[in-house]
């Protein structure tokens, strides 16, 4: 029993933690003591004539000290007489000694001069002489300390701040000697986080991969009954804002296993060692905690495939620390238990080694989301806005085409501020149109000075890109024109493109036709075109040059592809065909180009009425929506319609029969609908 005592009286001692605060108030204690006995005065300085001709007659000097290394004298008044000399020291008799003192070149004799004085008083006013040699302790403490302290402080304030900026204090402090430590943040029981799969919209197939590594962790023996083995890791792999770092968190949230979270970089450091240390230090900790899960979030900072051709843009540090995180994940030593997650979203830069078997075992593809999945994200996003009643999400996930969960909660933060800068009391559905043209397009820039001239160029800019896409049944549906100025855009127009896997020819050239309607519109008006098709120009270079030489749609290219999805080729600064090949690439890219051209110069001279007519209504009204076409030239062909168009471009006078639109995909209306929100004779709201 009374070890036990003992035992908990350390234990209790051991928990006492040192504060250096304590420090400052003992130290502080001490100044005020000091402060409180200080006699509170110095010896007032004078003259040797003032001593020789007043004080010294007057026989008040008890002793005069001449200190020799310093040609410095001491004067001692007699204690019976200081009341004289109150006024000298600020009306109170001094309690300190000396009283004065003087100073005097090196060539006085205080000897002699002090004697021949000294002897011209009478015997009842004389006083004593002492010569002495004082040496100046303090400096030399000063000297000798003063450097030495100033390079401990600097030391130790440097090294603290390097501390906290590497993450020390995580890590229970340790200051440079904690570089080499581990920087996960770990999330248990008593630190979890309040994510859950519930939070996590979309995503069904991932969440399930994601939930079976959880439950591989609750239950092994479910899976090892039956002889199998647990993965040890698995990498979420996806465009940026998708929602891999989402699940992660999610899985911290849901598990009720311990959960280490750290990011790629963490391991990347300027000291020679510390990330393959860091490595270790992170899998012993998880060793300890085991089973649990360790998420490493941009594992391509450290697992970026190591270069083949040593000394040429090759990173030691970093290839070390790579080679440490293979050695853990699949080594000698043994980490039942542990399982990695990590998410990339340049799975193709990876190494190999990384992405085999007995690694990372699973990849899970966490794509942008498609429609359903949109509303399910929406719904989201929407539970804490104020909404007007009866809104409808599936109009937003229609909206929304190729946006990631990242933008879709980017969308619905901005419509709730262009809202509250409405001073309304709920959002509506054109706060989310505002919305999604101030991502897209960037803010409206409607005090830019624009002419006439080009404020007309630019109306039938966007009217040639507005009629060719309408009039060709493979192009992207319009949804709205303006030529409101956007960001560094004069002018834009946005389309709502169909959510398809595959892409044929007959689609890209037609997207390159109306990609082309504005310099073809300009051309045609003016008679000469400007710069203003600068980003169209590189849109259909790019795409033409990937049609002929990576996606095999030239005849005389053939069915091959020169792209390097796994960039095997390394440093390989050739290109992978000859000249001769080159100049075929070169001439049927041109080609292609050429071909969308007249496509869309022919669609524009066919329907010049049509056009003219939208181009004048566009510089009227800045903005016009998909039912303003259909006004104009009708209901636009449906995509199923059978053979090639672009070789007998329809007509106003001779319109083709009118086909429905598939399922799912945007539908014109015959009527506007004018919603609570909007401002009345202002027509903004676009129709799906």
């Amino acid at each position: 029993m009374e070890q036990k005592k003992n035992k908990d009286e350390r234990s209790k001692f051991r928990s006492i933690k040192f504060n250096i605060m304590w420090v400052y108030v003992v130290m502080l204690g001490v100044i005020l003591y000091m402060w409180s006995t200080y006699d509170g005065g110095e010896p007032v300085k004078t003259e040797w004539t003032t001593v020789k001709e007043k004080i010294a007659p007057s026989g008040d000097i008890e002793k005069i000290i001449f200190i020799t290394n310093l040609n410095k004298a001491e004067v001692i008044i007699k204690k019976e007489v200081l009341y004289k000399y109150k006024n000298e020291f600020g009306g109170k008799e001094p309690k300190f000694t000396p009283h004065f003192f003087f100073l005097v070149s090196s060539n006085f004799n205080a000897e002699e001069q002090l004697a021949i004085v000294r002897e011209t008083l009478p015997e009842g006013k004389k006083f004593l002489i002492e010569n002495e040699e004082r040496a100046n302790y303090l400096g030399r403490i000063f000297e000798w300390l003063l450097i030495p302290l100033l390079f401990i402080a600097m030391w130790i304030f440097m090294f603290r701040k390097m501390n906290k900026n590497m993450g020390g204090s995580q890590g229970g402090g340790g200051g440079i000697f904690s570089v080499g430590k581990s920087q996960a943040k770990l999330f248990d029981r008593e630190n979890n986080i309040k994510i859950t799969f519930k939070d996590v919209a979309g995503l069904e197939e991932a969440k399930v991969e994601v939930m079976e590594i959880v439950d591989f962790l609750m239950n092994p023996k479910k899976y090892t009954s039956l002889g199998g083995k647990i993965p040890k890791g698995a990498l979420l792999v996806g465009p940026p804002g998708t929602g891999k770092t989402l699940l992660a968190k999610a899985v911290a949230g849901e598990a009720n296993v311990p959960f280490f979270s750290i990011s790629g970089s963490d391991f990347v450091e300027m000291f020679v060692g510390v990330g393959a240390s860091r490595v270790r230090d992170l899998f012993r900790q998880a060793k300890e905690k085991a089973p649990c899960i360790v998420f490493i979030d941009e594992i391509d900072a450290v697992g970026r495939a190591r270069s083949k051709n040593a000394g040429f843009s090759s990173n030691d540090e970093r290839e070390n620390t790579l080679n440490q995180l293979l050695t853990e994940m699949d080594g000698f030593g043994s980490n039942s238990g542990v399982i990695i997650l990590a998410a990339t979203n340049r799975a193709d830069i990876l190494d190999k080694a990384l992405m085999r078997a007995g690694r990372f075992d699973r990849q899970i593809h966490v794509d942008l989301p498609e429609y359903k999945e949109r509303i399910e994200i929406f719904g989201v996003h929407l539970r804490n806005l104020k909404l007007v009643e009866g809104f409808n999400i599936e109009f937003l996930a229609k909206q929304t085409p190729g946006f990631s969960g990242a933008d879709i909660a980017n969308v619905c933060n901005e419509a709730a501020l262009i809202a509250a800068r409405k001073n309304k009391e709920s959002i509506g559905r054109q706060d989310f149109l505002d919305a999604v043209d101030r991502i897209v397009g960037g803010l409206e820039k409607r005090s830019k000075i624009i002419s006439p001239e080009e404020k007309r160029t630019i109306a039938y800019h966007e009217a040639g890109h507005a009629t060719v896409s309408w009039i060709l049944p493979h192009a992207n549906p319009l949804l709205k024109v303006t030529i409101i100025p956007r960001g560094r855009a004069l002018g834009a127009a946005w389309y709502l493109p169909e959510e398809r896997q595959i892409t044929t020819t007959e689609q890209m050239m037609d997207e390159m036709a109306s990609t082309l309607g504005g310099r073809a519109a300009e051309e045609i008006i003016n008679g000469k075109i400007s710069t203003g098709a600068l980003s169209d120009l590189e849109k259909i270079t790019k795409q033409a040059y990937a049609m002929v030489s990576y996606l095999g749609m030239s005849d005389k290219i053939g069915n091959i592809s020169f792209y390097d999805s796994t960039e095997s080729n390394g440093f390989n600064l050739g290109k992978p065909y000859s000249e001769k090949t080159a100049e075929l690439i070169d001439k049927e890219a041109k080609r292609l180009v050429d071909e969308s051209y007249e496509t869309a110069k022919k669609v524009l001279r066919s329907n010049m009425e049509g056009f003219t007519k939208l181009a004048e209504q566009l510089l009227e009204k800045e903005v016009i929506f998909s039912e303003d076409l259909e006004n104009i030239f009708g209901k636009r062909i449906g995509r199923q319609l059978p053979g090639n168009l672009r070789g007998d471009i329809p007509s106003e006078k001779s319109k083709p029969e009118e086909i429905p639109h598939p399922e799912g995909e945007p539908k014109s209306v015959e009527e506007k609908k004018t919603s609570e929100d909007e401002k009345p004779g202002k027509e903004t709201t676009p129709t799906l």
